[in-house]
């Protein structure tokens, strides 16, 4: 497995559209931490990001011996607001911008019937450049359900477009995030996003899903216990032969330095990760 960094960290929770930290400076506190690669979103690179600039970062990252373990290239996607699955009827900026970036995975929204046509037109056209596609486990979603889900990777039917596993929106869900699920969804894994939590009902934050309505969590570091069961998880990868990357999801709840580095350390007590890219 590998080690990725999502520029979330750099976001607040709720506001994500503008970087609390230069790319530059994310990049160096994720390369001195020990990450492979970032998980690059909107509010660093984006679709409306100028080429020149997209050039500049990669650049940027390889000099610092980062990869791109995921493109989401715009800001509905992450914001999960109605236009997040206009990108699957205009899908190719988000190509074009993989491509410069020397990124082979996508982030993609489906809220509803009429978006699965468009996913697999989608998906053939990424095919055509060698890219995939996936779709995150999560809330207000046709993948808010581990069953549903499933059945959605089937209907579209296409061999690069597959799932994000992630946790703790399954758990949001009330659904199983255990090892039957993992295993269940092993033939569609293409990444696998980690966030912790933990639910109770004074919790301070709050998110909408469509199965359970509103539930309350409070947002809390990956290495805190009494969330996500992180060991069991990472324990369950490695027995699927799981080699892609394991991504922290997760907004900054601490100083970012601090969270970066005390997020790697953690991770690495639970797994021996393949080893950082040399810069070039």
């Amino acid at each position: 497995m590998k080690l990725s960094l999502s520029v979330r960290v750099a976001e607040k929770f709720r506001a994500k559209r503008e970087a609390a930290l230069p790319l530059d400076e994310l990049a160096g506190l994720a390369a001195g931490a020990g990450f492979r690669a970032l998980c690059m979103r909107a509010s660093q690179l984006g679709t409306h990001t100028p080429a020149e600039q997209v050039a500049q970062g990669r650049a940027l990252l390889e000099a610092r011996g980062l990869a791109i373990s995921m493109v989401t290239g715009d800001f509905p996607i992450p914001e999960n607001s109605p236009e997040a699955p206009e990108a699957l009827r205009h899908i190719t900026p988000h190509l074009d911008l993989a491509q410069a970036l020397r990124a082979d995975l996508i982030r993609v929204a489906l809220h509803c019937e009429e978006d699965i046509p468009w996913a697999q037109r989608a998906a053939d056209q990424a095919a055509e450049r060698g890219l995939r596609l996936a779709h995150q486990c999560h809330t207000r979603s046709l993948f808010e359900k581990v069953d549903e889900s499933i059945a959605v990777l089937r209907r579209i039917g296409r061999a690069n477009f597959g799932l994000i596993y992630e946790p703790a929106n399954l758990e949001l869900c009330g659904q199983d995030y255990g090892p039957a699920t993992i295993e269940r969804f092993a033939p569609y894994l293409f990444n696998v996003y980690l966030q912790n939590q933990r639910l109770h009902l004074q919790g301070q934050q709050t998110l909408s899903t469509w199965c359970r309505g509103e539930v309350r969590f409070d947002l809390i570091p990956l290495w805190e216990s009494g969330g996500i069961d992180f060991p069991r998880i990472i324990e369950t990868l490695e027995e699927i032969g799981y080699a892609g990357y394991v991504t922290s999801h997760q907004a900054a709840l601490i100083e970012p330095q601090l969270m970066i580095t005390q997020t790697a350390q953690y991770l690495r007590s639970l797994v021996t990760f393949e080893p950082p890219l040399s810069p070039q």
